[in-house]
């Protein structure tokens, strides 16, 4: 009865710990980000200028967050390729938006701009100006709409 107990103890300690270490967010510098999320900076945000860039250290791993002065954010995963992308005042560029989305969009919402999308491994959540939510499954295919 000691043995479990002392082997329920050295558990919960361990768990503990893991919890402390998870979710530690630390600001760090533009180059300390991955090349991937360096080059999606370059080459759709160059005009703008950065308020915060920083890491998250989760349990499984790291995401990176990188906030503009105009209120955009982008968040990236290990490698740097993009989770969500969040434009208040402009629009998502459309290099970053898969081509089928663009289309539906373009399509079934001509007068909207696409504001903020997300991805995981289920599929793209998409915010439209006119404040709908598009869903779509991993294969580009709208599963659900909210307004």
């Amino acid at each position: 009865m000691k043995r479990l107990m002392k082997l329920f103890a050295v558990g919960c300690a361990l768990s503990a710990q893991t919890l402390v270490f998870a979710g530690q967010d630390k600001p760090i510098k533009i180059e300390q980000l991955p090349a991937n999320a360096q080059q999606i900076i370059n080459n759709h945000f160059a005009g703008q200028k950065v308020a915060l860039a920083k890491v998250d250290s989760e349990l499984f791993g790291k995401t990176y967050d990188v906030i503009f002065t105009n209120g955009d954010k982008l968040e990236f995963d290990s490698k740097g390729d993009w989770i969500e992308v969040e434009c208040k005042k402009s629009q998502v560029p459309a290099a970053l938006v898969p081509e089928s989305i663009s289309k539906f969009v373009a399509d079934s919402y001509p007068q909207t701009k696409i504001l903020e999308i997300d991805r995981d491994r289920r599929g793209y959540d998409v915010k439209l100006s006119s404040h709908i939510e598009l869903k779509f499954d991993g294969q580009f295919q709208l599963v659900g709409i909210d307004d």
